[in-house]
């Protein structure tokens, strides 16, 4: 690259029926790019299978505005699916990820890019609060987010969404992992690179409704923790030979009554408590082993992450998906 070239920036959008807010989300963001001169844009939307006429609207957009780009995904595949196919298909020199919503400020994007010029890989922009959120939803994210860090061998950012710039090299070690089960969240700590923290306040959503309830809240948290460490296995194992160690115990001091005192062993109630303490300990196992058996069991499959419908008005032939990645 020549001295002089500018460097392009691609801004990257999963969009999943967000009709209510993408005008309000356009202007802002047109405000805050329009002041930097010293960069090209790529604005990439990724439309997640929306019903409504966010598609619409991104084609309108990119009637009046060549920095727009969109990828049309041939179903909805969720949020953690949209954003690596934004990767793969983004063509900037750094990829900054942001929701729709407007929670996460474009406002923040000079000084991201202001780190970045100064070398730093990875700059996440860390909540100081979250409007709009119930205490009880803060207080589990920060309890998750807390046992996450202390199970795993790998420091995980606290308070951290998915807003943030990444350098292409870091953008190309996300693209090399293709696991279909997966947890961005943890990848982004996990690829390493000099990382920035940039402390914000997170509003509320300017318009429209969360996409998010607390089944797939709980189904993300599951797959961060089976991605990223096998302690619940291990807990497993450990709880197993602790309740096993303590049963032997019982069973001697029964047996020890019994023949010093001629104690009847106790009877129907207390049995019927021990089987079904064990007989649920041993669910709660077998469903453990279940999770990560299921996982390898999708991985084995190896089927593409998502289709694309069109990319850009253009219909995609899925037998060159990711052909990026393969080059």
């Amino acid at each position: 690259m020549y001295q002089n070239e500018k460097k392009t920036v691609s801004i990257l959008i999963p969009a999943y029926n967000e009709q209510d807010v993408l005008e309000l989300l356009y202007d802002r963001l047109n405000k805050i790019i329009n002041t930097l001169n010293n960069y090209n844009f790529e604005i990439l939307f990724i439309n997640d299978g929306s019903k409504d006429s966010t598609l619409e609207i991104i084609k309108e957009f990119r009637k009046n505005d060549n920095r727009i780009s969109f990828v049309n995904l041939s179903r909805n595949y969720g949020k953690e699916t949209a954003m690596i196919a934004g990767l793969d298909y983004s063509i900037g020199d750094c990829v900054i990820i942001m929701d729709a919503d407007l929670q996460d400020p474009p406002e923040l994007i000079p000084q991201m890019l202001g780190y970045w010029e100064e070398g730093f890989d990875d700059i996440y922009a860390r909540r100081k609060s979250r409007k709009g959120e119930s205490f009880l939803k803060k207080f589990t994210s920060k309890l998750y987010y807390k046992t996450l860090e202390n199970v795993t061998n790998i420091e995980i950012q606290k308070d951290t969404g998915d807003f943030r710039l990444l350098d292409r090299r870091c953008v190309e070690a996300l693209k090399s992992i293709r696991e279909s089960q997966r947890y961005t969240k943890g990848l982004f700590s996990w690829i390493g690179y000099n990382k920035k923290e940039i402390l914000f306040d997170r509003d509320a959503r300017a318009a429209g409704k969360t996409k998010w309830n607390y089944k797939k809240l709980i189904d993300l948290s599951i797959d961060g923790l089976t991605s990223f460490t096998t302690a619940p296995l291990r807990w497993s194992a450990i709880i197993g030979l602790l309740i096993s160690f303590a049963g032997f115990i019982y069973m001697g001091i029964i047996i020890f009554k019994t023949i010093l005192y001629g104690i009847d062993v106790p009877g129907y109630s207390s049995t019927m408590v021990v089987i079904l303490f064990l007989g649920g300990i041993q669910l709660i196992f077998l469903g453990i082993i279940g999770e990560y058996l299921g996982r390898a069991f999708y991985e084995t499959k190896g089927r593409p992450l998502y289709f694309v419908d069109s990319y850009n008005d253009k219909k995609e032939n899925n037998l060159n998906l990711n052909k990026n990645i393969k080059e």
